[in-house]
């Protein structure tokens, strides 16, 4: 996988992020987490909009080694869902699968 075959983020349903307007317009978003849930460590809770208006965001970086997904820190999904967290988790990457 290349740089340009970035996996997208075909879905965010999570409504407090910043980036998030009607899908996710970050440039690229990165995987994090601890305790058994992949965060989406690009979340930022702010009711200002950013990100850019023509952007399809992508995996950039994905932290969690434990995915089955993951293939030298780079994600291999064909895609990603972020959908809200429990607890201090705000935005959980579903497509996150323990290898």
């Amino acid at each position: 996988m290349t740089s340009t075959e970035m996996p997208a983020v075909h879905e965010c349903t999570v409504t407090g992020c910043s980036y998030n307007d009607d899908g996710c317009h970050a440039f690229a978003i990165t995987v994090g987490g601890d305790d058994g849930a992949a965060d989406c460590a690009t979340f930022v809770p702010l009711s200002r909009k950013g990100g850019l208006d023509k952007v399809v965001a992508q995996v950039g970086a994905c932290s969690r080694t434990d995915c089955r997904f993951n293939s030298a820190l780079e994600c291999s999904a064909s895609g990603v869902r972020v959908a809200p967290g429990a607890g201090s988790h705000s935005a959980n990457c579903l497509t996150y699968s323990p290898a």
